[in-house]
C-alpha cells in the first residue's frame, strides 16, 4: 500500500510541474545572488577610490537618474516599478554604508 501525501509539502513535493517551476526559481535566486556579489565587489571598488580621493560617499543626483532609470525598465519590463524602486534603494543604502566605512580611518 502507497501512503498518500498528507501534507501541502509532500504533495507539493510529488508535482512535477510545481517541482520544475521551482528548480527554475532556485536557479533564478542563485543568480542574483551572484551578480549582487559582483555588483557589491565593484561597488567597495568604488568606495576605495572616493575615500582616497575624498569625495562624498553617496552622490545623490546619480541615484536619482538611477531609480529613474530603473523604474523605466521595470514598467518596460511588467515589473512593478515601486517593487524596483524599493529594491534598488535598499541595494544604494548598503553601497552608500560601505562608503561610509571605506572613508573612515582604520579602527574608527
Amino acid at each position: 500500500m502507497t501512503e498518500q501525501p498528507d501534507t501541502p509539502s509532500a504533495a507539493a513535493a510529488s508535482d512535477a510541474t510545481l517541482a520544475a517551476y521551482r528548480k527554475s526559481i532556485d536557479n533564478f535566486d542563485a543568480a542574483l545572488i551572484h551578480i549582487l556579489a559582483e555588483r557589491f565587489r565593484i561597488t567597495q571598488a568604488v568606495g576605495r577610490h572616493k575615500a582616497a580621493n575624498a569625495l562624498p560617499p553617496a552622490d545623490p543626483a546619480r541615484e536619482a537618474a538611477q531609480i529613474a532609470r530603473l523604474r523605466q525598465l521595470a514598467e518596460e519590463s511588467d515589473l512593478d516599478p515601486e517593487f524596483s524602486e524599493k529594491f534598488i534603494r535598499f541595494v544604494i543604502d548598503e553601497v552608500i554604508r560601505h562608503h561610509n566605512r571605506a572613508g573612515r580611518p582604520a579602527g574608527g
